[in-house]
């Protein structure tokens, strides 16, 4: 699939199908607990087929599981039954950690099921591009280092901070990599971590290592969608559009639409109903209303594509969802009818 022109058609579709960062509530559908879900590639890519079939959205995305890669490196995870997995502790405190940290191997800890998961998905998708999902290397390096602790070594110890920098980014570049080689059509690269830096400490120590990932792997056949739902990010769009990503993936933090406003036509900007207020929290009937007041606010700008601002948690009432689907379809529809019409 040529993904330039996936992006063109989702632009200039008048009838847009959402995209939602939707797969953890796979999980009611086959009575499994996440922590089964999160160690098992049979059940990952038996979730994604079940989440495409029950809701047609424009593409399909793999487990947002922002614990995956740090784990790999050797740092403390906790599982819980139905929780997604957390990073906790700091596996470097000094410059000799930094210099000692060993870089894994593609496949070590779980990023080997999570790449099988996809390959298997792969096989059961073929009606919409098939997304896998990776942390961004400011993010991982602050699960390596302690968020508070690499906020602090920004200004104090830069030096400590490039080093680890250098070693994920190395190691995110080859697992990237992997899901290209294995057929995926691109990868959710998410690096909320660097949604709280100013534009100067975001240029240094994260735009330019995922410039780096994007130029090497990023072309016509696989596409970087740019995850980022930090409370800063819309004070950071230089920084942001500058990672070379066409398409960009915002929190509920921020309001998308004066970051359509000020966002180029022919980049994707995706966002951002709130999974844990509007999603978890609230009635069908308030998620319908939320939902359609952010596409009035925003279903003109041809660019947008209407999606939660992050992952949809693995409790969430199935029926809010559907609410979330059917206002979506029912809406486009009401415009291509008065398109019609016109």
């Amino acid at each position: 699939m040529n993904m330039y022109n996936w992006i063109d058609q989702v632009i200039h579709d008048r009838n847009k199908k959402p995209f939602p960062l939707l797969t953890y509530p796979s999980v009611q559908m086959m009575y499994i607990t996440v922590k089964e879900l999160v160690s098992n590639s049979l059940w990952q890519a038996m979730g994604m087929r079940l989440i495409a079939d029950q809701y047609d959205m424009c593409a399909s995305t793999s487990y947002m599981d922002l614990s995956v890669e740090a784990e790999a490196f050797g740092a403390h995870t906790v599982y819980g039954v139905d929780e997604i997995p957390t990073i906790i502790g700091k596996l470097i405190e000094t410059e000799e950690d930094a210099d000692n940290l060993r870089v894994p191997e593609v496949g070590e800890g779980r990023t080997g099921i999570c790449i099988d998961g996809v390959t298997k998905a792969l096989r059961l998708i073929n009606d919409r591009p098939v997304f896998a999902n990776c942390i961004g290397p400011f993010s991982l390096a602050g699960r390596l280092m302690n968020v508070n602790d690499i906020m602090l070594m920004c200004y104090e110890e830069p030096e400590v901070v490039h080093k680890v920098l250098r070693k994920a980014t190395d190691f995110i570049k080859e697992y990237i990599h992997e899901y290209k080689h294995v057929g995926a059509n691109g990868v959710v690269l998410a690096e909320p971590l660097a949604g709280i830096l100013s534009p100067a400490l975001i240029q240094e120590f994260s735009t330019d290592y995922v410039k780096e990932i994007v130029n090497e792997l990023q072309d016509k056949s696989f596409i970087i969608i740019y995850h980022n739902c930090g409370n800063a990010v819309a004070q950071l769009l230089p920084q942001v559009l500058d990672t070379g990503c066409h398409a960009f993936h915002f929190g509920d933090h921020v309001d998308i639409k004066s970051i359509l406003e000020n966002f180029p036509k022919d980049k994707i900007v995706m966002g951002n109903l709130s999974p844990t207020t509007v999603f978890n929290a609230e009635s069908p009937k308030a998620v319908r209303m939320a939902t359609q007041k952010l596409l009035f606010q925003c279903m003109n700008y041809d660019n947008f594509l209407i999606s939660s601002g992050c992952d949809v948690p693995p409790d969430t009432d199935l029926d809010n969802i559907n609410a979330f689907f059917d206002t979506v379809k029912y809406n486009y529809y009401k415009r291509s009818l008065v398109d019609l019409l016109m």
